[in-house]
């Protein structure tokens, strides 16, 4: 057995394989039980075909589903694969392009046959029949490698000129794989795949919509168009997921926004968000809120400007990064010669501010700092401007006018754990103010960054001393910091389980040094700061557009718009309703009245519509006796209350969570 393979399986065991083995089996060598489960393999690390046949002596995992992370997204590559090969075979002629696994699913994009119209939301019952036939099928899902003229030759035999296009711009001599569906149908792809299309589960798919698409992503080429599909391991995740879809559509802000009367958005300003009085009440709330955390934190509040000259983004870096999705204009504009002489030459660009820090640098540069006067924390609710395509615009989500809760601490090097150790129970504070928990992820070192790897090193190891300090788990993410800094993101989980990046601090000793910022230390000499750069909310608009959909509307008291409206039953207790408004607004609550001749049913279902969280209904025997009868948004019961007790309820519930 000396010409065998050492096969090292993650329990410590050992086995030997003749060569043309496969994990595979190895699986059926260890049972039957486990041969049935397997739907992939990890040999030395990489994630392989459970038929590929070993190439020598190997570590090896196998992959089943309970690695639900590498099961869905092996099976969301197969549904696509799937969903290609049942639209060809519908509509011979159908074109196929590319088609990748996603978050929650999968997608394929394809072009329709010259004799048809394109796909429409009318063919998806079609082509999902047809993909539980090819599941069903149990069709064997093989790897072949092919030479680059051999898939140059395929595709164009079959009129697919647009994988003929991208064969041939493959490099040559590189090793391509094809993977066949049976004998009948075949894809250009890298891989790996499950073992067979009857390890999907045929009810564990749903195709979700169409939209059009270009090749490549470049309007100038073909039109193609995208199917979409969620693909999960069984029915009944299938089932969970189309239930957060409903519950999540019922809570999308823009609908609530507009239920609300919070803000609207018009092709006039595409990008940029038109507050309502009660939406901008939410802003100015948060705002306020955040204020007293900072100025508690021992910020310093500033405002900078919103143009700055060019030459300040090129020397701090951003010029090079983000010049595409920056809002320019020129310096000077030539005149006429009716104004005096025309300026020759090219004029030199100013640009709209897309992030805050360079104007933090350039305040804390003015006057000499001493080591004694840091760490100095400069804090600005600072509005920004990128020039986000129109495609990623997303209603607050997505926008290209927005402010943050942005703030820069300038420290000295021997400061930055603890300064960051305070942004971390910050933080925590104001999170939990608004009920969310959290995950936090440490984004490391860019392939393409500023800075040295000593100080990279130096950087990321603080932020891991601080989160340890305090106590904290985290996960790491390779590649995915700023380009000048790593950083702390803070990820909420909102009511129905979503994840939002919200929240950060960067740790960066790139911008100290690129635009000069100094202080004297003990020693007499000029020393470089370390920048922190963070913030909580993020941007206001994403975080109040989150609010909205985390608490489906339903804002808490304190930050609701309108947190009382005085409901009257009939007219004659409308002087009674002035007495009440009185008494609400002497408390500092946020209300208004209804005196409309109308049903107080009506009432009742328009306020809780508009997510008020307190109704005061008043009739003649509420206005005889001086009280009132409470109704508290989403409770089916009312409460009859004298009004002093009443207005204490609300003023306590309305009262922030940071003054309470």
């Amino acid at each position: 057995m000396s010409n065998h393979f050492k096969i090292s399986l993650p329990d410590g065991s050992v086995r030997e394989m003749a060569p043309g083995s496969t994990p595979a089996d190895v699986a059926a060598d260890i049972g039957p039980g486990l041969a049935k489960a397997a739907l992939a393999a990890r040999v030395n690390g990489e994630l392989r075909d459970l038929t590929r046949p070993f190439e020598g002596d190997a570590e090896l995992a196998l992959v089943t589903s309970r690695d639900e992370e590498e099961a869905l997204e092996l099976a969301r590559h197969d549904y696509a694969h799937v969903l290609a090969e049942a639209v060809q075979a519908l509509w011979p002629g159908t074109q196929i392009t590319f088609g990748p696994a996603t978050d929650d699913g999968f997608y394929y994009d394809v072009k329709a046959p010259d004799s048809r119209a394109p796909f429409s939301m009318d063919d998806l019952p079609a082509i999902e029949e047809k993909m539980r036939e090819i599941i069903r099928a149990n069709k064997p899902l093989t790897r072949e490698v092919w030479s680059r003229q051999q898939l140059i030759d395929k595709w164009q035999a079959d009129g697919e000129t647009f994988k003929a296009e991208w064969a041939n711009e493959l490099p040559e001599g590189e090793e391509l794989t094809v993977y066949k569906s049976g004998e009948d149908w075949l894809d250009m792809c890298r891989g790996p795949h499950l073992p067979s299309t009857g390890k999907l589960d045929p009810d564990a798919f749903k195709l979700m919509r169409v939209a059009g698409a270009y090749w490549r992503g470049d309007q100038k080429n073909a039109q193609l168009t995208r199917i979409y599909g969620t693909g999960w391991l069984t029915k009944k995740q299938l089932n969970a997921h189309l239930t957060r879809l409903e519950e999540a559509a019922k809570r999308d802000h823009r609908k609530l926004g507009r239920e609300m009367d919070l803000f609207h958005l018009q092709e006039e300003a595409h990008g940029s968000v038109f507050w309502h009085p009660k939406g901008y009440r939410i802003w100015r709330e948060l705002e306020s809120y955040m204020r007293r955390k900072m100025d508690g934190a021992g910020y310093r509040e500033i405002k900078t400007p919103q143009v700055m000259d060019a030459r300040q983004w090129e020397q701090s870096g951003h010029w090079g990064k983000y010049r595409e999705n920056m809002f320019v204009i020129p310096d000077e504009v030539p005149n006429t010669e009716e104004d005096g002489p025309v300026i020759s030459g090219e004029a030199d660009w100013m640009a709209l501010k897309p992030m805050n820090c360079p104007a933090h640098v350039l305040v804390f540069k003015q006057g000499i700092t001493s080591y004694r006067d840091l760490p100095i924390r400069l804090g600005e609710m600072g509005c920004c401007h990128r020039n986000e395509p129109h495609g990623a615009l997303h209603g607050l989500m997505r926008v290209r006018q927005f402010t943050q809760d942005d703030a820069h601490i300038f420290c000295t090097e021997s400061q930055v754990v603890e300064e960051v150790q305070a942004f971390i129970a910050l933080a925590d504070e104001v999170y939990r103010d608004f009920g969310f928990t959290y995950d936090i992820k440490l984004a490391l070192r860019p392939e393409q960054r500023f800075g040295s790897d000593a100080d990279w090193d130096k950087a990321e190891q603080e932020l891991r001393d601080a989160l340890s300090a305090n106590g904290l788990e985290w996960e790491e993410l390779p590649g995915e910091g700023a380009f000048y800094a790593p950083k702390l993101e803070w990820h909420l989980t909102d009511a129905i389980g979503r994840t939002w990046q919200v929240g950060t601090i960067q740790s960066d000793r790139v911008l100290p040094e690129r635009l000069d910022a100094s202080y004297i230390g003990e020693d007499g000499g000029r020393h470089r700061p370390v920048m922190l750069h963070r913030a909580i909310f993020g941007s206001y608009e994403r975080f109040i557009g989150i609010l909205i959909e985390h608490f489906a509307g339903r804002l808490p008291a304190w930050l609701a718009p309108v947190q009382a409206v005085v409901a009257t039953i009939v007219s004659d207790a409308d002087p009674y309703g002035e007495e009440v408004m009185a008494k609400l607004k002497a408390a500092g609550i946020r209300c208004e009245s209804d005196y409309r001749n109308e049903k107080i049913n009506y009432k009742v279902r328009e306020h809780s519509l508009a997510k008020v969280p307190y109704l005061l209904v008043l009739g003649m025997r509420e206005a005889e006796e001086g009280k009132v009868a409470l109704r508290i948004l989403g409770e089916k019961d009312q409460q009859v209350l004298s009004l002093d007790e009443a207005v204490a309820l609300i003023a306590g519930a309305a009262s922030p969570p940071d003054l309470t």
